[in-house]
């Protein structure tokens, strides 16, 4: 195994895929010869050509909109969004129209497109360059969703999504860019199915769920505690539409103990969700304490960098929440 970015991984996924079918087109904002706000598209331009990788204006409705109606007509779209905030001005054409069009056509009709945006804090952009929306797109019937913490992961799901029949939104946050991982060689076709959760951490007492950038803080916190011979089982859940729901229910009922960490606001977060799937269960009968959620703040993400670390979940936050319950 080498070891790559996750940017370089998410470039290979579809750097391969458009080699491997000429019906997938590449659009987005500044993803051509500029390669991209965070340079994930280098190189595409060069190699794909300008008819196979476009430069959009810059309006999120028409890049998600063109991608759905592209994808209607038998090609197989990836659509970048500069950050992930900004798919709410895109939201008409993503919830009303690429979400529904299977079931509003009887399944006569397909959407096999992946829309790609950056989300998360801590690069400092402020309000409306560092939000985590996923719970936004998880409400919404017909996308699939799908947040991968690491290189291997992302290039294996991404190569899942532009495979896939049905509109993807495909989360990476931005913070992992330039994260390493062991990724396979180039030759090594692989592959990762949606709706199958990676357990990073095995562990007996507690487990943590968690996804994105909270995966690698929740993974720290795990060794601190094993420290301190407490075994923490941390699991990533990668795709959050289709959600692996056995994976949450047997590992409660193993550790009868969980808390859930994700980097969104708490309140309306998607941890309610997975909360629920742990107490609607028959896990409920396993627990030896409540379900903790560790969400961000219900406040917009500050410009300051010491304010925005604070929002989201921090070690000390996670560990408390652990002690609570342990």
């Amino acid at each position: 195994m080498r070891e790559i970015t996750y940017a370089d991984a998410i470039r290979e996924a579809m750097s391969e895929e458009m080699r491997r079918d000429e019906n997938i087109i590449f659009m987005g904002e500044d993803i051509g010869l500029y390669g991209g706000a965070f340079g994930v598209s280098r190189g595409m331009f060069e190699e794909f050509g300008e008819e196979r990788v476009l430069d959009t204006p810059i309006t999120e409705m028409a890049i998600t909109g063109a991608a759905a109606g592209a994808a209607m007509t038998g090609l197989r779209p990836i659509a970048e969004l500069m950050f992930s905030d900004f798919m709410t001005l895109a939201m008409d054409q993503l919830v009303n129209q690429a979400a529904k069009t299977r079931f509003q056509f009887g399944g006569q009709a397909s959407v096999p497109m992946v829309l790609r945006a950056p989300g998360g804090s801590g690069t400092g952009a402020a309000e409306q360059h560092s939000q985590s929306l996923e719970a936004w797109v998880c409400h919404a019937p017909g996308l699939k969703v799908v947040i991968p913490s690491t290189p291997y992961d992302a290039k294996g799901l991404l190569k899942t999504a532009i495979r896939d029949n049905n509109p993807v939104v495909f989360i990476e946050q931005k913070l992992l860019y330039r994260t390493k991982g062991e990724v396979p060689e180039i030759e090594d076709d692989y592959t990762i199915p949606l709706g199958v959760a990676d357990i990073k951490r095995e562990g007996k007492d507690l487990t943590i769920i968690t996804y994105g950038r909270m995966v690698q803080r929740s993974l720290e916190v795990a060794d601190k505690y094993a420290e301190k011979g407490i075994e923490i089982e941390v699991i990533d859940i990668r795709s959050l539409v289709p959600l692996d729901k056995d994976c949450l229910i047997q590992s409660a009922k193993k550790t009868g103990k969980v808390v859930i960490v994700h980097e969104a606001c708490q309140t309306g977060g998607f941890g309610g969700e997975l909360s629920s799937v742990i107490v609607d269960s028959d896990a409920f009968f396993y627990l030896d304490a409540p379900v903790k959620r560790v969400g961000g703040l219900d406040v917009p993400i500050p410009y300051n960098p010491n304010l925005e670390a604070l929002v989201v979940p921090t070690i000390d936050s996670i560990s408390a929440a652990i002690d609570e319950i342990l």
